[in-house]
């Protein structure tokens, strides 16, 4: 990432840092968040200085790097709780869960790719439960694949044309495959992927609608030896209801879709 100078490339920068620290390790150093964002050294250990100094970053003077604060904390805590979509979502995935006995859970588009806002765990003795809060690529699981069949194609283009980081053996990387099935994911309505994201994880997933756009997904997921071609197949319409009726409290329009007859994980 080129320097620029201005308030608007030094506020990038600075958002930038701290969305590095949601993505990698725990904690950075400076030459590492440097290396990783394209900048000085001097310009890194600037905004670190300044993100430390309101509590936003912390610093561990013996190793010498840096990690997330209390403040950071304290954002995020209040930007889950005070989410529309997380709010428009908890009641109807409690509701699914019940009917299903998996996992369920809601993710938000962010810059980037995507975050898992809530869940609620299964009830099987072996069941799957995800990182709140970690922001996920797009090409890679169930949830992102089918935000990402939905952004606009600008966006699309500019994903697939850049690193796509195999997060397993099963992480789909090549760019025509990954439009192909972007295709299949709009035409039926959802995506279903079989460790992609987690190597002994499958999931399903149904894009949510606000007024503008996608803003997320609705997914259920477990362990891959459940997730079956007969579980995907049973569940797709039953999350496809649930992910319209999130949709409509958001006051969003969920695209016409077909739902396919068969429950083919990719």
């Amino acid at each position: 990432m080129a320097e620029s100078s201005g308030g608007t490339g030094a506020t990038e920068r600075v958002a930038d840092v701290l969305l590095l620290f949601t993505d990698g390790p725990p904690t950075l150093g400076v030459s590492q968040v440097a290396r990783e964002l394209d900048l000085s050294k001097a310009v890194v250990h600037r905004i670190l200085q300044s993100l430390t100094s309101r509590n936003l970053i912390a610093y561990d003077p013996e190793t010498r790097e840096y990690r997330l604060g209390p403040a950071a904390a304290a954002l995020g805590s209040r930007a889950l709780r005070d989410s529309d979509l997380r709010a428009a979502a908890l009641p109807f995935l409690a509701e699914l869960r019940d009917k299903l006995h998996e996992t369920v859970t809601i993710s938000a588009k962010v810059h980037g790719g995507r975050v898992y806002l809530d869940q609620v765990v299964g009830t099987h003795e072996i069941t799957m439960s995800v990182e709140l809060g970690k922001r996920f690529p797009l090409h890679a699981g169930s949830s992102g694949k089918c935000v990402l069949a939905h952004c606009d194609p600008d966006e699309v283009d500019r994903l697939l044309s850049g690193d796509l980081l195999a997060l397993t053996p099963n992480t789909p990387t090549d760019p025509e495959a990954l439009r192909a099935e972007l295709a299949r994911i709009r035409e039926r309505g959802y995506a279903a992927s079989a460790g992609e994201r987690q190597g002994d994880a499958g999931s399903v997933a149904v894009a949510v609608f606000g007024p503008v756009g996608v803003v997320g997904a609705v997914s259920v997921c477990g362990p891959r030896f459940r997730v079956t071609e007969e579980f995907v197949a049973a569940t797709a319409p039953q999350l496809i209801e649930t992910a319209d009726r999130i949709t409509a409290r958001l006051g969003g329009t969920a695209p016409a879709r077909a739902v396919a007859t068969t429950g083919r994980t990719t």
